[in-house]
């Protein structure tokens, strides 16, 4: 390890500070541009050890698990509460602007629809039962050190004042000291809880956390590894008026406001369009909103998400047919031929992309389509991939739904 004085240069991809440095460069967390900064380095991370000249985008931390001063926060849970709004935002919305250049794209890029404190409905905790409690919380980056929590001013607020339910119910499913994952949404019904790595439980166990749930009230369901525990009432959430009770440990979007901002952009590039395909469509987020629109077709890959909408939209009144298709996109997208039915196409698929799906939608007839990704690199990639196919890009919006970290999302819009 030795120490040395850098001036940061740029925030990096992950909201590290960059500061070029003899041999390379060198990645120091919770650092702004501009700053002088004494650090402990090893190779190419640097620690830092005071800040000498501090930026004037500084800004005090939002929560006390982030570190007293906005350096070497202990919580892992956020990355960027030390940067100002200003800065903070037009990070993420550069992040986009780059990778759509790495691909040779340059298409006018909208200001990031920004996030707010209190709005995260969804949140994954750490969990760990010791001797003498049970921690719930978040990693140290780079650590597998659990910071026990008592604030987090990026998740809804009666969310946060459930923690000691939720750590309840993780002391009555904790086998032994070994960690594992608490997810919890909040939904309409009460909080879904889904416990994640843990081994298989006991008859007592079953027992006590049964007991446990049943003692409280705003518990719709707890899950251990997927499989229902015990479910005193269906968890429900809300997709533009359909209600959906979504599988256990399903895939939701994490704010309500980012799921709206993205549902809103979608439906008007969609517009009068009579016959949409939604793929990797999940539990029906866009599919059951564009239902109001056109008849649709959902394809997904996971039977209990698609399930879930299916049943929503067979109990739903006032909206267009919806049929569902059990599809791996990945390995068996859509092909030209199949396509050539829709007027629209929406795909939303996990953090790789759509890549081979793309490469049958770009020699396509669809007029329209609408893509959302979490992942602005292998978005980029997939619009070239249509664009060349002679595909216009008319909109790209960045949207902001991971408060404080270096996570981003897109909607891009498109017409042949």
């Amino acid at each position: 390890m030795s120490t040395e004085t850098v001036t940061i240069q740029k925030l990096g991809a992950q909201g590290d500070g960059i500061a070029n440095g003899t041999d390379g460069p060198v990645y120091v967390p919770f650092t702004l541009p501009g700053e002088t900064v004494a650090i402990a380095r090893i190779k190419s991370q640097g620690t830092v050890m005071s800040i000498t000249t501090p930026s004037p985008d500084r800004q005090e931390p939002h929560c006390r698990h982030f570190g007293p001063d906005g350096v070497n926060g202990t919580c892992g849970g956020c990355t960027l509460q030390h940067a100002g709004d200003a800065l903070y935002r037009g990070f993420k919305r550069q992040l986009v602007i780059d990778a759509l250049k790495s691909k040779g794209l340059t298409p006018e890029v909208g200001e990031l629809v920004v996030a707010h404190p209190g709005e995260r409905r969804r949140v994954t905790f750490a969990a760990r039962k010791t001797e003498k409690e049970m921690l719930i919380g978040f990693n140290q980056a780079e650590s597998h050190h659990l910071v026990n929590i008592e604030e987090c001013p990026i998740s809804s607020a009666s969310l946060i004042a459930r923690l000691p339910a939720i750590k309840a119910i993780g002391a009555a499913l904790a086998v032994n000291a070994e960690a594992f994952r608490i997810t919890v949404l909040e939904t309409a019904t009460g909080l879904d809880i889904a416990a994640d790595g843990l081994k298989t439980l006991s008859d007592q166990q079953r027992r006590k956390a049964t007991e446990t749930v049943l003692s409280m009230r705003g518990i719709a369901r707890v899950s251990v590894n997927g499989e229902i525990l015990i479910e005193p009432v269906k968890p429900m959430l809300d997709f533009g008026g359909v209600n959906v009770s979504p599988p256990a440990g399903s895939f939701t979007q994490a704010t309500k406001p980012a799921e709206e901002a993205m549902a809103e952009l979608v439906l008007a590039h969609v517009g009068k369009a009579k016959r949409v395909a939604d793929l990797f469509a999940g539990t029906g987020t866009f599919s059951l909103r564009l239902a109001r629109i056109g008849r649709v077709h959902a394809v997904e890959s996971e039977d209990k998400p698609l399930a879930a909408l299916d049943h929503a939209a067979r109990n739903t009144q006032g909206i267009k047919p919806v049929s569902v298709e059990r599809r791996d996109l990945f390995r068996r997208p859509l092909m030209t031929s199949e396509l050539k039915v829709y007027d629209a196409v929406v795909f939303d698929p996990p953090r790789a992309g759509a890549e081979f799906q793309c490469k049958e939608l770009a020699r396509s007839t669809v007029k329209k389509i609408a893509a959302v990704s979490c992942n602005p690199l292998t978005l980029a990639r997939d619009l070239a991939i249509l664009v060349e196919g002679g595909y216009r890009i008319t909109s790209v919006t960045p949207i902001d739904q991971f408060l404080w970290t270096s996570h981003v999302e897109v909607v891009a819009t498109l017409e042949k």
